[in-house]
């Protein structure tokens, strides 16, 4: 049971993790401090996805698996628990120029409200 809730806690984290690096952004407009730490969760998806390296998550989960009696995941968090359920197979290419998109919309909607306060402060 325990190496059970290890795998649901490290799914419930990643899925947590890769909302707030793709979102987060837009909670800055609210929070204008929070983009320092959204813009590192997206630095960190960014080196993930471009280097193809583990996610210490992803390495948690798979340990889980293990002491779980399961087999480890094939590929990685996007390929086992995203795709094919966020977007099709075969199409991460697009997923990740969506996912950039998002990103840098709430990066220029927060730049946009900071120059909007600052003209009203002048």
């Amino acid at each position: 049971m325990g190496y059970r809730a290890l795998i649901a806690a490290a799914v419930c984290a990643h899925f947590a993790f890769l909302a707030f690096g793709i979102f987060g952004g837009f909670l800055a407009w609210r929070r204008p401090r929070l983009i320092w730490l959204q813009a590192i969760c997206a630095g960190w998806l960014l080196v993930i996805v471009v280097a193809g390296l583990t996610c210490p998550l992803t390495w948690l989960e798979d340990r889980g698996r293990e002491g779980a009696g399961l087999a480890p995941l094939n590929g990685g968090f996007l390929d086992s628990h995203a795709e094919g359920v966020f977007y099709p197979h075969g199409y991460e290419w697009a997923a990740q120029i969506v996912v950039a998109v998002i990103i840098l919309t709430s990066w220029a909607g927060l730049l946009v409200l900071r120059l909007k306060r600052r003209d009203r402060v002048s």
